[in-house]
């Protein structure tokens, strides 16, 4: 399955070779031309010169990781995180290192040795450690190089009634539904941008668009679930289960209103169940797409994945689904509407 295939794939800001390599292949035979720019963005054409709108789907490949940043003298490595992760999912959690996959673990202090006020608090990234089984800093070296990242090693499964769990959900989730809306048949220009350093500033977006020119970017993503215990309902931002979620305000975007409006409409016609994403943190590509050039109208549909930004996100099969029914009725109404003119 393609999304497995994604999740399970390696892609630090910066270092999305990996997936960028997967997503080639599997656009190539359905796209009239693919390109990577300098900063790493993998550019899927359709249709070029066709007249109608230039429509822009917008997925970034990147994922959370750490990155090595020392090796002790013990071979241990010293890392730092790349993106937003809570150093208190990382204890004990297993991964893989570099280009060379090097099996390693997460290690601190374990408990018995730990002082009374050691355990009231959690560990700060510096008292984190990765093993990977080396004796001395020449044996590390040999295996692992400074600047290369350390990746969660959670393999894609379905589990319950309908849920899937797996890494990296935010946001080859995203990645998964552009690659398969852009196989669709499409009257109009239709441009699948799959950006790059989006987790530590949204840095790919803006030069993707810049080269793109759309007259719309619908963003793909993979977005914050808080529907756990312990959690106000009001503090959910979404629920999994619920439908995909459309955004209407976020900390770097106000998507364009009469554009967000026909998403919910749509869906009310086509029987296709949303919700709105009720939590103003955070941000997608959208806040660098809207600002590009002369100004782009942006609208943001996402998948709620729990946990996200850990070594294990859930999402429902159903939410995904009605993702990918949305747009897609979205681009058969905008082809209709093209049609009529």
């Amino acid at each position: 399955m393609l999304l497995a295939r994604l999740t399970e794939a390696n892609g630090a800001p910066g270092q999305e070779g990996e997936v960028r390599d997967l997503i080639r292949a599997e656009l190539e035979a359905h796209v009239d031309e693919i390109k990577t720019d300098a900063l790493g963005n993998l550019i899927a054409i359709k249709n070029p010169d066709a007249p109608g709108p230039r429509v822009m789907l917008a997925a970034h490949m990147d994922e959370v990781a750490l990155m090595i940043v020392g090796i002790e003298s013990n071979g241990y490595l010293k890392f730092r995180p790349i993106g937003g992760v809570d150093p208190r999912v990382l204890v004990a959690k297993s991964v893989v290192v570099g280009a060379k996959k090097v099996p390693g673990v997460i290690g601190s202090k374990p408990i018995h040795l730990q002082k009374p006020a050691e355990r009231e608090r959690p560990f700060t990234i510096q008292e984190l450690l990765i093993d990977i089984g080396a004796k001395t800093k020449e044996e590390a070296e040999r295996l692992v190089k400074l600047g290369e990242c350390a990746y969660f090693t959670t393999k894609y499964e379905e589990i319950g009634n309908g849920k899937i769990k797996a890494k990296a959900l935010d946001d080859r989730v995203g990645c998964e539904l552009a690659i398969r809306l852009l196989q669709e048949d499409v009257s109009f220009p239709l441009i699948a941008a799959f950006t790059v350093q989006e987790e530590v500033g949204l840095r790919g977006a803006g030069v993707a668009t810049y080269q793109v020119k759309p007259d719309l970017a619908l963003v793909l993503e993979g977005t914050t679930a808080s529907d756990v215990p312990g959690t106000d309902e009001h503090k959910h931002a979404t629920t999994v289960g619920a439908g995909p979620c459309i955004t209407v305000i976020d900390r770097v975007s106000i998507p364009y209103p009469p554009l967000v409006q026909e998403l919910f409409a749509l869906a009310d016609e086509e029987g296709i169940k949303v919700q709105v994403r009720r939590n103003t943190a955070g941000g997608t590509d959208a806040g660098r797409i809207q600002l590009s050039e002369e100004g782009v109208k942006v609208a943001t549909i996402a998948v709620p994945c729990r946990y996200i930004h850990s070594p294990v996100s859930v999402m429902s099969k159903d939410d995904y689904e009605g993702a990918y029914k949305l747009v897609k009725s979205y681009l058969k109404r905008l082809q209709e509407r093209e049609a009529s003119n």
